[in-house]
């Protein structure tokens, strides 16, 4: 399918589900009380861009993603690497971070409010713990799925353990790595928005749940629409590194 085929069929599916949103309300079958309406969420997401009202929550929320997000990356491919390349630490410390992984993150949250207060460094903390998880654990599968054959074949040749990690094992990791960033992308922007909604001063999340306490659902909704839209913006950054480092792979 072309890049053209493409963007008229997404154009076409979210017109049809507004249209039909629009025109449900419009005739009474669905109440704007407890959905909104896309008329008024456009009206709201004007007034916000309009007046710049959005820009420093948006901001804000954007930092705390992304630092989240690379540190949550960085921690989780070294890790990864790590206990894939060492037997021996995989088998002590494994059960340990299958343990760590499988808490409740929402129970952290307020942890690390207390611990960081409620400037950014919170909600960083928090994305990081949902981050680091889904990077770890696509990074050592990658490893581990290596060929023997081909590790000691590159051993025969010479190779020490710098370069079978630079030429074998990190560019397995890489494929690994971005499959799993695409998952990353959301779970950074979670955590962000949830340590907001539990205690912040800006950003979306703290829209959202400003308007929720007014019971504002078109506040809420125009709140996700701009939550939505910033994770198909660094996404698509995503898939632009991928695409340049991943280069040699057909």
């Amino acid at each position: 399918m072309s890049l053209r085929s493409r963007v008229a069929l997404h154009t076409g599916i979210v017109v049809l589900v507004l249209g039909s949103w629009e025109f449900a309300t419009a005739r009474g079958w669905s109440d704007p009380f407890y959905l909104s309406r896309p008329s008024a969420i456009a009206d709201r997401l004007a007034d916000w861009f309009g007046s710049g009202s959005i820009w420093p929550h948006l901001g804000t929320t954007t930092v705390e993603a992304l630092l989240a997000l690379v540190a949550g990356t960085v921690l989780g491919l070294a890790a990864g690497l790590a206990f894939a390349r060492s037997r021996v630490l995989s088998t002590v410390l494994g059960p340990y971070v299958t343990m760590l992984n499988s808490l409740p993150r929402v129970v952290l949250a307020p942890l690390f409010l207390i611990w960081f207060g409620l400037g950014i460094w919170s909600k960083v903390a928090f994305g990081i713990t949902l981050v680091f998880f889904v990077v770890f654990f696509n990074v050592h599968q990658g490893v581990r799925d290596v060929d023997p054959v081909l590790v000691r074949h590159v051993r025969m040749l010479g190779a020490g353990d710098a370069q079978l990690l630079r030429q074998v094992h990190l560019p397995a990791a890489l494929t690994w790595l971005f499959s799993s960033l695409h998952t990353g992308v959301g779970f950074a922007l979670v955590g962000a928005v949830v340590g907001e909604y539990l205690g912040a001063s800006q950003g979306v999340g703290y829209l959202i749940a400003q308007s929720e306490g007014v019971l504002d659902t078109t506040g809420v909704f125009a709140g996700m629409a701009v939550l939505a839209v910033l994770v198909l913006a660094v996404d698509a950054g995503v898939r632009r590194v991928e695409r340049r480092l991943l280069r040699w792979k057909p």
